[in-house]
């Protein structure tokens, strides 16, 4: 497992000013998709802020992994920062554990039908 984890993680505010506190809080939520997934090469997490949209609609955050194979992207749109984090990080969790479950029925089927759950993402 490669330790040098400082430069895979880039977090970026788009017409805002991130402060320490959410960009800690990005860290400490990132690093679940690091130690859920050896092969991830760079997480790049952008967190946005709309003052013209309404107030549940304010924050956007978006998630890309770039990983060995088709990289992921997610959005999440909400009224706070730290939350729109939170939950952008959960989707991008979500599709790494389809991800390596798709692999894993993928590895181990020999002539049998998938599972159900699996069957559109293997289409």
């Amino acid at each position: 497992m490669n330790e040098n984890r400082a430069n895979e993680l880039i977090v970026s505010g788009i017409h805002m000013d991130l402060t320490p506190s959410i960009k800690t809080f990005v860290h400490d939520k990132t690093e679940r998709l690091f130690r859920h997934e050896e092969q991830i090469v760079r997480v790049r997490v952008e967190v946005e802020f709309d003052q013209k949209q309404d107030p549940e609609h304010r924050f956007t955050a978006k998630g890309h992994i770039e990983i060995n194979g088709p990289d992921m992207n997610a959005s999440v749109t909400t009224n706070e920062a730290h939350k729109a984090v939170a939950l952008v990080t959960d989707k991008l969790d979500r599709m790494l554990r389809r991800r390596s479950r798709y692999f894993k029925v993928k590895r181990h089927r020999t002539g049998i039908k998938a599972a159900p759950g699996l069957r559109a993402f293997i289409a």
